[in-house]
């Protein structure tokens, strides 16, 4: 059974998806016109990437306000397809795969990309970057396990415990309240780890723009929304051949 908060962000994620598919139309446009004529306009280029990044802004600021009330719908997703879910790391993208995205477009040279001529100085800026986000990745899974190696701890083990105890009203009163009080601790728990994860997120686009020329940014952003949509379209694509079988 959906939650409230499933459908609204479900609804909210469609709406979202197709306006990123919208601009990653129009960043593919500016990159190929940019490549055509060399007088770029700087300043259409670098407007065009603010709002793009709004739009990935907007998105984490939904998430998290309705993350508030329900963080597990977040953590069991039912507006990304198994294969999207298969794919996440800790409610999102895992954001070592955007050096990966970058690495792949300079090393095979994909034809019409500025990210196949970053510079020996842009190079060395975003390999001190993956080693910082790797160690933030890191920080995010030993919290989750911290999280996780807690539904052990004592009070949770007299809980679990004492549920197949018979009670009377007043003790079985008493108990659910024990029992709300703990939950409200693991979902806050989950929270924190969700958030932890999207800031590292946001940090590693961030760090990777600021390294980056305004055509660069351009190319990146196709490339990363590009990922994000294709994904997207091979899970739909899979289930409605799963559904037929």
């Amino acid at each position: 059974m959906k939650g409230k908060v499933c459908e609204r962000f479900s609804e909210f994620f469609e709406k979202w998806a197709c306006q990123l598919d919208e601009y990653l139309q129009l960043l593919l446009r500016a990159s190929k016109q940019r490549v055509i004529n060399t007088v770029c306009d700087q300043r259409e280029l670098q407007t065009l990437v603010s709002k793009v990044t709004q739009h990935y802004k907007d998105y984490f600021t939904i998430k998290w306000s309705l993350a508030h009330e329900d963080v597990l719908a977040f953590f069991c997703p039912i507006w990304g397809s198994p294969l999207e879910n298969a794919y996440s790391w800790f409610t999102g993208w895992k954001p070592s795969t955007i050096f990966k995205l970058i690495d792949s477009t300079r090393i095979n040279r994909v034809p019409g990309s500025s990210l196949a001529e970053l510079t020996q100085e842009q190079l060395r800026k975003i390999e001190e970057l993956r080693v910082k986000i790797r160690l933030e990745e890191e920080k995010v899974e030993r919290e989750m396990e911290r999280q996780q190696v807690a539904m052990a701890g004592r009070k949770m083990f007299e809980l679990a415990r004492l549920t197949g105890r018979v009670m009377d009203s007043e003790t079985m009163d008493q108990f659910d309240e024990l029992v709300e009080v703990a939950m409200k601790g693991l979902m806050a728990g989950l929270e924190k780890v969700m958030k932890a994860a999207d800031c590292v997120r946001l940090k590693t686009l961030k760090g990777v723009l600021d390294v980056l020329s305004p055509l660069q940014r351009v190319d990146f952003l196709a490339a990363t929304s590009m990922l994000q949509i294709q994904l997207r379209q091979w899970g739909k694509r899979r289930d409605s051949i799963s559904r037929k079988e």
